[in-house]
């Protein structure tokens, strides 16, 4: 990505799993886990002093780790990481958690993956020994790998730290815990070598070889990381040396694909043509008013428009009645319809899907069909409140079901034929769902209403699992004003791997949303295998995905995985994997294995294989220096959003990232001379100032007005991968400067001045403000405008969701979306403000006291102000 832009963020279904630790000394099988369900991304911490950058060169706002690159907009990349477990225990961080069951929910900016150097300085392991017949390794590890390992970065799996603590004590402190946020389809430059053949595979546990394996190359022996034992390779690994091992891809590489094209299985034939490419059916409320139906439409044309011609589109309109829209009648727009009240009998579906009619047809065929279709619609009639028309949403998803599900006579003599990839139904709402299965009264004072809601949200799951269980993904994208009772939506997108929006109205992100919805998916059929070291087990998890039971123990006889079922394979999501040590590590290096299984748009199945060696460190500063704040914050705010089911939670939650920050000191930080204060480590001085934009934030804060869309935002950040996930926690703030350049600054509201121009990304929202005084300047103001619209829209190019972008002026109400997400410094010393805030000292002071006089006085603490309550003084600026 050469111009500036976001990383794809991910998609959103949420759940987590408790996994109780092995008793010491055994080998570890998989621990049980629970999965359950919760949604956000940030920017990076500001730099100090802030560079002048074009707009497609915006640097990474972090410092450490220089020696790794950055992705393209500017957020530093973290590293990998595995394993589940239930969430988080009450805030009492005096003592190290529990174990417990593992949950699951589903989660966006990118830390700095681990980089794989071929001069690595880390420290070489024990010698190893291990018996396997007669056979004996007595090598270093670095004498097998080490001295090769290439100068390769793996951006699908993010750590929190580059280093492992070996004390159990101190590397199990929960409040600043340790982890990875791990997706399948982050892009990877170069991509994955692909191997066209099985993988090897250790006899024991299931573990792949991999770069960091000892090798026997006489042999053609391989010692696995994980458990250590020794395995064969059907003579694929004999050499006369070590170096020709370097062309064997997957003892070269951490990160390789294993291939298997469609042509390969017996009596399947993968087919590409339109009949069998995956459709996508819109499933459309006709209940809408003239203004919002206008938007509506234009929104619709432009989608259509912009689908590729092989894709097949099916339309299904909803009210009190369902219409499935024919697209054999070419002249007029003609629909079968069906009653909305109650679930379709098979032989109505049996006489709809069998008949004459085409339902589901190609775009280049069937484009001004479509057209005139959407010309067709209308505006709701009768005189009733949008809340109280019935809308039979549940009924319609059913029929859109069958139709993707078409008649049974493609598995014919044998011969099986799939559609690539997800098939996906996007829902398009404009209130709630009031007629029919899993609907609910048009009135919160139904006497029977909480009984009507639980039955509604049971239903509402079981339709999306059986989606899944069709390899159908439903999105649900609601506009309007009308309260769309998100909770009762919410499980149908959940379970079937796909995501809930809400928008203002039919408008330009709506639409922007339609098109990237239709196209997102890149897989079907996935799961997540992690194996970890045996000194390291996954204690939670959180994303888009749920446990499955997968029974390894025939093929492997210690097969202690933990292996999630994904609900959907796509970039814009990931897995955060929280981790603890069962004991003192003794060794010198940890090891972390990932396997991505699932079926391609293209009909192959891949086996994606990420490795991952950590050296272990008994140095507590060393370990701290090697902590990414980014990914930590995130996993942090992951697990801490995972707790706030509501509006009182949510209260809970910000006082439990007060004790956080405390305890973090007490553990890692050091007193003050003659002082009952305490400095916050100066190696982690990102992470309280994110930790305060959560705390404050439309995550966990009053930013945001109905409980709704919380609970909507949670669920999203709770998948999304690391991208969009730090924007959602941390603004980046970028202002405008002569040139159209931009110059990026700590999200402070010392950016508010009245000369300049501010673009402020917070992932789902993009704000634009504009100085009164620049705007009063005839033709720079709306120059200005215009680059800072052209900023937002690369920086949000391929994000998912497409956020709003607002533009509002100095002194306008709609400012305070803008003033509410930025810290507010105006109090501060000025000693303070420069030190956090060095563009300052730019400013002339007739510019620094017109500044400091704009601001009106309000109670929000500062984010040093924050820190002295809380006892702790704020690290020094990086």
């Amino acid at each position: 990505m050469p111009t500036l832009m976001a990383k794809r963020p991910e998609s959103s279904v949420r759940y987590s799993v408790a996994i109780p630790p092995p008793q010491q000394g055994t080998q570890s099988p998989r621990p049980d886990t629970v999965f359950s369900p919760p949604p956000f991304p940030s920017t990076a911490g500001p730099i100090f002093p802030p560079p002048i950058v074009q707009p497609n060169q915006i640097p990474s706002p972090s410092g450490k780790t220089p020696n790794l690159p950055s992705p393209a907009n500017g957020v530093r990349t973290g590293s990998p990481g595995p394993h589940l477990s239930t969430p988080p225990g009450p805030p009492v961080f005096s003592s190290p958690l529990q174990p417990a069951a593992v949950p699951f929910r589903t989660s966006p900016a990118t830390p700095q993956p681990v980089a794989y150097s071929s001069a690595s300085s880390l420290p070489t392991s024990s010698p190893l020994q291990f018996s396997n017949g007669s056979v004996e390794l007595h090598h270093q590890s670095s004498d097998a790998t080490e001295d090769w390992t290439p100068a390769t970065e793996t951006p699908n799996v993010l750590f929190s730290a580059h280093k492992v603590l070996k004390q159990k004590k101190l590397a199990n402190i929960p409040s600043l815990g340790f982890g990875a946020l791990v997706s399948s389809g982050r892009e990877m430059s170069p991509g994955p070598q692909v191997i066209q053949r099985d993988p090897h595979r250790c006899h024991n546990c299931g573990a792949y070889a991999n770069l960091y394996c000892n090798t026997l190359p006489g042999s053609g022996q391989w010692q696995c990381v994980i458990c250590r034992n020794l395995n064969g390779s059907e003579g694929e690994y004999v050499a006369s040396n070590k170096e020709e091992l370097r062309n064997v891809p997957e003892l070269s590489l951490p990160s390789v694909d294993y291939v298997q094209t469609g042509n390969k299985r017996p009596g399947f034939f993968p087919v590409s043509d339109s009949r069998v490419s995956a459709p996508v059916v819109l499933v459309i409320d006709e209940c809408l008013d003239e203004p919002h139906l206008q938007h509506f439409q234009s929104s619709l044309h432009a989608f259509v428009d912009s689908l590729p011609p092989t894709t097949r589109l099916g339309i299904v309109t909803y009210g009190s009645t369902i219409s499935v829209y024919d697209f054999s009648e070419e002249s007029i727009a003609s629909a079968d319809v069906l009653p909305g009240n109650k679930s379709p009998d098979q032989e109505s579906l049996k006489a709809l899907i069998y008949g004459t009619g085409i339902y589901l047809s190609p775009m280049h065929a069937s484009l001004p069909v479509a057209h005139s279709i959407f010309s067709s619609l209308r505006p709701y009639k009768l005189d009733i409140p949008e809340a109280s028309r019935d809308r039979c949403l549940g009924t319609a998803v059913e029929v859109a079901l069958a139709i993707i599900q078409g008649p049974s006579a493609e598995m014919s003599q044998g011969v099986v034929k799939r559609p690539g990839g997800n098939s996906r139904i996007i829902v398009c709402a404009g209130g709630p769902n009031t007629c029919g299965p899993g609907s609910v009264p048009h009135s919160f004072s139904h006497p029977n209403y909480a009984h009507m809601e639980k039955t509604a949200l049971k239903w509402m799951e079981t339709l999306g699992r059986e989606a899944f269980g069709k390899n159908t993904v439903i999105d649900i994208l609601c506009a309007g004003t009308c309260p769309v009772r998100t909770p009762v939506l919410q499980p149908l997108a959940k379970a079937s791997g796909g995501v809930l929006i809400l928008h203002d109205d039919f408008g330009e992100a709506f639409g922007v949303n339609l098109q990237r919805a239709s196209g997102r998916a890149s897989g079907s059929h996935g799961l997540l295998e992690v194996r970890c070291s045996e000194d390291i087990f996954v204690s939670q998890v959180i994303g888009p995905g749920e446990e499955a039971h997968v029974d390894n123990n025939e093929t492997f006889k210690n097969d202690g995985a933990l292996v999630i079922q994904m609900l959907s394979i796509e970039e814009t999501q990931s897995f955060a994997l929280s981790m603890e040590t069962k004991r003192d590590i003794k060794r010198d290096f940890v090891y972390f294995q990932f396997a991505f299984k699932f079926s391609d748009v293209y009909q192959s199945d891949i086996t994606r294989v990420i490795s991952v060696r950590l050296p272990t460190v008994d140095s507590v500063s060393s370990y701290l220096q090697s902590v990414q704040d980014e990914v930590a914050a995130v996993l942090i705010a992951k697990r801490t959003l995972l707790r706030a089911k509501n509006a009182n939670d949510a209260l809970d939650m910000r006082a439990t990232v007060d004790e956080r920050i405390k305890d973090i000191t007490s553990k890692f930080g050091s007193q003050m001379p003659k002082s009952k204060l305490y400095q916050f480590p100066r190696e982690l001085s990102l992470l309280p100032e994110i930790l305060f934009h959560l705390r404050r934030g439309p995550l966990l804060g009053s930013i945001l007005g109905h409980e709704d869309e919380r609970s909507v935002l949670r669920n999203l950040f709770l998948n999304a991968a690391f991208d969009l996930s730090l924007r959602m926690v941390a603004p980046r703030c970028l202002m405008h400067r002569q040139g159209g350049t931009f110059e990026e600054l700590p999200a402070y509201d010392l950016a508010m001045q009245s000369d300049a121009a501010v673009v402020l990304d917070h992932g789902t929202d993009v704000f634009i403000w504009l100085g009164a005084e620049l705007d009063a300047q005839e033709g720079k103001g709306a120059a200005a405008l215009a680059a800072c619209r052209t900023l937002a829209e690369e920086l949000t190019e391929m994000r998912f969701p497409a956020p709003r972008i607002l533009a509002f002026k100095e002194g306008s109400s709609q400012a305070r979306y803008f003033v509410s997400r930025l810290i507010p410094a105006h109090k501060d010393p000025p000693y303070e403000q420069e030190a956090r805030f060095p563009q300052l000292r730019t400013l002339t002071a007739e510019q620094r006291t017109k500044l400091k006089s704009s601001f009106l006085y309000f109670d929000d603490p500062s984010f040093c102000e924050w820190m002295r309550s809380l006892k702790v003084l704020p690290p020094e600026p990086s």
